[in-house]
């Protein structure tokens, strides 16, 4: 269903062009061009939304090359909605020409990627997969994916074993490309979940709908809205958790009033439950923008990882307000988010840390690439892996 140009104006109508979004902007810094601004955007949005302009492909190319990060919400004194103005502009011009839709539907398949990841193991892509990247343009999406293909087999599936009866039912949400390269991660989440009193169950791995719902795929967003209400509405839980928080904004939209958190807003107020052994190890910590600016679970995960004992935590500076991965962004807009992930990693360099951290998968791989790319040797976890892994059990 597409969009009401009338809610589009009305959400545009809300920004007083104040122009306090401009210095939070990660495109407008890249370009430092007005159409690549939130202020910009919005302008262009209303003019669309009342047909003062035609959508070309230039025109929609300052919307499409937005990461949706949000900065500009957090600096906005309007309280602009500018998620939404984004959201319901791409339903209304619809996906994007150029988008890599065979590939974006490849990757919101997890049982045939798990499976494509198995083959490519027993092939030995990963020591070939760079020479087959570079046989390909840089700004091709195909390029970017092989880049992005983790070196390592797939973890095994997380599991959600034992019982903590009587204590609150939460349910982990695997969602698609996270049920393969973040299987440890929800499997840490169930872990410590468990160690801090709760029960814990899994729903199917599928995909949230999130690609579709910022790509303008609005009809098919709403079908996985549906199979995530469906799944949930089995669940029995009380409470909905995600490791990555790309998910969660579009989990909360699917379920309204339904409790929809980052498991470490869960672990923090269980904090005194838990222990863990201590770590002599300095560590970056990369905040992904929907951790700051959607789950705004940035401060629990500080509080947890400062329950280590000798660990140094070293979050990153801001700005850079963005890695560039952003969704699908890092695979429609190749170049563009490789220049914005380089600009983190110089600040991860001023660190010096031993290893990595962030809790957005997309970020990581998307990180971890670069790294790669530059020849460092630093390894690229997910916080809940590192912290399950200090866990002091219970006798």
């Amino acid at each position: 269903m597409r969009a009401p140009a009338g809610r589009i104006a009305e959400l545009a109508d809300q920004c007083v062009q104040c122009g306090l979004c401009l210095p939070v902007c990660p495109t407008y810094a890249l370009d430092r061009n007005e159409a690549e601004s939130p202020r910009g955007r919005i302008a262009i949005a209303a003019a669309l939304a009342r047909g003062l302009a035609d959508p070309t492909a230039g025109l929609r190319e300052h919307l499409d090359h937005c990461l949706g990060c949000l900065n500009c919400e957090k600096a906005c004194p309007a309280n602009v909605q500018y998620g939404e103005l984004l959201i319901e502009t791409r339903a209304l011009l619809g996906p994007a020409p150029q988008s890599p839709r065979q590939l974006l539907n490849l990757i919101k398949r997890p049982v045939l990627m798990r499976a494509l990841r198995q083959i490519g193991g027993w092939l030995a892509l990963s020591r070939w997969k760079g020479w087959l990247a570079r046989r390909r343009p840089a700004t091709s999406s195909w390029r970017a994916a092989l880049l992005l293909m983790p070196t390592e087999a797939p973890a095994a599936r997380a599991r959600a074993g034992g019982k903590n009866h009587g204590q609150p039912r939460v349910a982990l949400f695997p969602g698609c490309v996270a049920s393969i390269d973040d299987a440890e991660a929800q499997q840490a989440a169930i872990t410590l979940m468990q160690a801090a009193g709760f029960q814990v169950s899994l729903l199917p791995a599928f995909c949230c709908g999130a690609m579709d719902l910022h790509g303008g795929a609005a009809e098919l967003a709403e079908q996985a809205a549906q199979r995530v209400r469906q799944a949930w509405g089995t669940s029995g839980a009380t409470q909905l958790v995600s490791v990555t928080p790309g998910c969660l904004g579009t989990l909360l939209r699917a379920l309204p009033g339904v409790t929809v958190v980052d498991p470490v807003e869960l672990l923090a107020t269980h904090v005194n439950a838990l222990a863990f052994h201590p770590l002599a190890q300095r560590i970056a910590l990369h905040l992904p923008c929907t951790q700051i600016n959607v789950a705004r679970s940035d401060n629990a995960l500080l509080q947890l990882l400062r329950r280590v004992p000798e660990l140094e935590v070293m979050p990153l500076p801001r700005p850079p307000y963005c890695c560039g991965a952003a969704g699908s962004h890092l695979l429609e807009f190749p170049e563009r988010a490789a220049e914005l992930r380089d600009a983190t990693l110089r600040q991860v360099t001023t660190l010096d840390p031993q290893q990595l951290l962030s809790s957005n998968i997309g970020c990581r791989l998307h990180l971890a690439a670069g790294i790669d790319a530059q020849g460092l040797h630093w390894p690229t976890r997910h916080p809940l892996t590192l912290l399950a892994q200090q866990l002091i059990h219970a006798s």
